[in-house]
């Protein structure tokens, strides 16, 4: 007997006796609250349907299923799974909500902080109908002082800067807009909008390579989620708290304010780029030493052969055939090189 079952009257599948004994799985939903378990289940069911859909991933799993262990092709699958739907625009908004709040709440856990982020893209604010501001941090645990983060993983979304705006085109969502929208709609002290590296338009870019800070108006953050690189968003986030538990209710010089957080954001940059620079180094001497390492080896082998040659007279087939193939140094090589890139 089928375990599904289409009711094709209510449009729904039917599921019953389901069980299903997989380590992955069940390492996952071991590792939920039992309250999020059954919504969790249903985004798994709804995820795995999309990724069936994607003929790349349908032709990736087929060529790798007898090259990989069962362990390594769970992993490559995930990979693959979460960087096909990422690029989906019906779910890619709800994956990167959803792992922004977990970066963040685990980032106050090991900073111990009191802060506390929320999911709130599904719920309307204070402007009616509105869900703007997809994440809500309670500063300290306080819901009076909330820090309100808007995630905008799409390439349309320009900056907008209110100097060149024109008030007659058809209203589209920029950075300025997003920005000032979340802190009038989620009541929030300061607020943070989020673009991801490989989906954020040239002009926001440009402006804010890494961290950016409008006078005024918030922050931008650029991540990379496919790289789960979220410090960007780290470093924005207490910037903006600082403002949120230091800034009194007077009137604030919003002009030396820019200049000092705008020099704060320009020194952290410098930082980042030099981040950058050791960090290509480190590749690049890897690079080189495993050059060196090859070049030596082929000296070895060729002397060797040199020296087989010089006393034999000749060499056997068998010894052409080693020499040719050279699948002694291959095995050598491989031993240095893993070696170098464990540095």
């Amino acid at each position: 007997m089928s375990t599904i079952k289409i009711n094709q009257q209510l449009k729904r599948i039917e599921i019953k006796e389901f069980e299903i004994e997989n380590q992955v799985v069940f390492n996952y939903f071991d590792n939920l609250p039992a309250k999020e378990r059954d919504e969790k289940l249903l985004r798994a069911i709804y995820i795995g349907v999309l990724a069936l859909m994607e003929d790349r991933i349908s032709a990736f799993l087929s060529k790798t299923s007898n090259e990989l262990g069962t362990e390594l092709e769970s992993l490559k699958m995930i990979f693959e799974m979460k960087k096909e739907l990422f690029y989906k625009s019906t779910i890619k908004g709800v994956l990167a909500e959803d792992e922004i709040a977990e970066f963040l709440n685990q980032y106050f856990s090991d900073k111990k902080l009191k802060d506390k982020a929320f999911l709130t893209g599904n719920i309307a604010g204070n402007i009616p109908k509105n869900k703007t501001g997809d994440i809500i941090c309670e500063v300290n645990g306080s819901p009076d002082l909330k820090i309100g983060i808007e995630c905008k993983f799409d390439k349309s979304v320009r900056l907008g800067n209110i100097e060149s705006k024109d008030l007659f085109t058809k209203k589209s969502d920029t950075a300025w807009s997003q920005l000032i929208e979340t802190q009038a709609n989620r009541d929030s002290k300061v607020s943070i909008i989020v673009f991801d590296i490989s989906l954020v338009e040239s002009s926001i870019l440009k402006n804010f390579e890494n961290v950016g800070y409008i006078p005024g108006i918030g922050f931008v953050a650029i991540i990379n989620s496919q790289k789960g690189d979220y410090s960007n968003l780290a470093i924005a986030y207490m910037l903006a708290r600082d403002i949120a538990l230091n800034a009194k209710e007077v009137d604030l010089d919003k002009n030396l304010l820019a200049l000092i957080v705008n020099r704060i954001i320009k020194d952290i940059n410098e930082i980042l780029t030099i981040k950058s620079l050791v960090e290509n180094n480190i590749e690049n001497n890897k690079a080189i030493l495993k050059q060196l390492e090859k070049s030596m080896l082929l000296m070895e082998f060729n002397q060797e052969y040199m020296k087989k040659f010089l006393n034999d007279g000749t060499l056997t087939k068998k010894d052409l055939l080693d020499f040719y193939s050279g699948e002694d140094i291959k095995d050598k090589y491989k031993l240095i090189e893993k070696e170098i890139s464990n540095f």
